[in-house]
């Protein structure tokens, strides 16, 4: 699997979701790792692990887009709160100037 690939992923609920590059390159790292320790051993040897590596990447990749949501909502309110300052610094001086 190539990392600019697209990875596609069922969660309970069915609906599918995009799995980010980072999250999918881990992925086909471990994948590739899992199949080597099968190649080596058995299937028996990452057959209980699986499942766990499977869910930690889906949390790790839904707390990466939770995360990429909360730097867009701190840029919007960091350029809301410059707007109130500016809004506040003008008003300061009108007041200012209408009290001369």
């Amino acid at each position: 699997m190539e990392l600019d690939e697209v990875v596609l992923y069922q969660d309970d609920s069915g609906d599918s979701d995009v799995m980010s590059e980072r999250v999918a390159g881990l992925a086909s790292s471990i994948y590739r790792e899992f199949e080597r320790l099968i190649e080596k051993y058995d299937e028996d040897v990452v057959k209980d692990l699986m499942p766990l590596i499977v869910g930690l990447l889906e949390n790790l990749d839904s707390v990466f887009a939770a995360n990429k949501e909360h730097v867009v909502e701190l840029e919007l309110l960091k350029e809301d709160n410059e707007q109130l300052v500016t809004q506040y610094e003008r008003e300061k001086a009108l007041r200012k100037h209408a009290e001369e």
